[in-house]
């Protein structure tokens, strides 16, 4: 056999694509391999499978060459989607309904989260008497922002104590250094938010945890089920468009899923990027510990969720009509089902 120059380089070509790593076939496959993620607050631990897959290379082992916008808030993650500069939203589960009652359909494709990971805490300062839950009519309560995830649940919290929305005020305080110093400060009286920031104020002495849905009981006894929580998820227009994008999407989003559930809080210090730590890698390892059982071991959206998820949107949107929502149509299943195929949990 006579080998000419345009024969070894194609020889060595295929030798090239045979020694390629298994994920990277994904490459050749997916329809979209540029995708723009938008997050609302990325170094939050309700996001943290998604730098997770990102500093690990999960989505460059699935052929993907993946943006991460960071946005303030998750509404802000949103409307870029919406406005076409960015392809999926890591973000909180109910806005795939909320977005559905505006006839803009969204689909959730891979879960984050499977509690929400908030824990609301009354001032050490303001509030150095408080006993029960009814003890805040009247109060200031610190939320990320009005209409948010933070609202929604905290208005879950207050009827356990008897309160309705309009027995408390809600003020915005974002969910950084922001609203440390509110709480500080004394502008409010009590606060419901994410950590690092719960872990900072109650290490400290500022702040005394009264609810918690970090825990994955406490959280169900206050929903009656699992809320889901952080999920990417995209225009249902998207997903039909990019079926495999999306399941490359979601092979990243599961293995770092099943990474998280058994890494050491270590583990993940030595991932994250150091601005995650806020200065104090003490404060960032407890609260990684602290919001572990609160992730997605696998990635699944358990049976029931959406209407759970319903049910508590409804008490900060009271717009929204039951009736013309198709809880069906707002998540699937099915790219996780596949994804557990390829990387089994352990």
């Amino acid at each position: 056999m006579k080998f000419t120059r345009r024969t070894i380089i194609a020889a060595a070509a295929a030798g090239t694509f045979a020694m390629m790593a298994p994920g990277m076939s994904t490459a050749f496959a997916a329809e979209k391999t540029d995708i723009t993620i938008a997050v609302g607050g990325k170094s939050l631990y309700y996001y943290l499978p998604l730098t997770i897959a990102e500093q690990l290379g999960y989505f460059k082992d699935e052929g993907l060459n993946v943006k991460i916008v960071d946005f303030q808030g998750g509404s802000r993650a949103l409307q870029a989607v919406v406005g076409g500069s960015a392809d999926v939203v890591s973000g909180a589960f109910e806005h795939t309904i909320s977005m559905q009652a505006k006839k803009q359909a969204m689909t959730a494709f891979v879960l984050q989260g499977r509690a929400p990971q908030l824990a609301m805490v009354v001032s050490t300062k303001k509030m150095p008497n408080y006993k029960q839950l009814s003890d805040l009519k009247g109060k200031k309560i610190g939320v990320t922002a009005p209409g948010s995830s933070s609202q929604m649940v905290a208005n879950y919290i207050l009827a356990k104590g008897g309160l309705g929305p309009k027995d408390v005020a809600f003020i915005g305080v974002g969910s950084s250094s922001g609203a440390v110093a509110a709480l500080r400060s004394g502008q409010i009286d009590a606060l419901i938010n994410l950590d690092p920031v719960v872990t900072l104020l109650t290490r400290n002495g500022d702040a005394k945890v009264v609810a918690d849905t970090r825990k994955v009981a406490e959280s169900e006894s206050f929903f009656g089920g699992t809320l889901p929580a952080g999920c990417l998820y995209a225009p249902t227009s998207f997903v039909e468009k990019n079926p495999k994008a999306v399941q490359a999407l979601t092979n990243a989003i599961v293995r770092a899923d099943e990474w998280l559930s058994k890494a050491t809080p270590e583990d993940v210090a030595k991932v994250v990027p150091e601005s995650y730590l806020m200065g104090n890698r003490d404060v960032y390892l407890a609260g990684f510990e602290g919001n572990r059982e609160a992730l997605s071991p696998d990635g699944k959206f358990p049976e029931g969720c959406a209407n759970i998820s319903l049910n508590a949107l409804k008490t900060v949107n009271d717009k929204i009509d039951p009736a013309k929502i198709d809880l069906s149509k707002v998540y699937t299943n099915k790219f996780v089902e596949e994804a557990l195929k390829k990387y089994p949990a352990k």
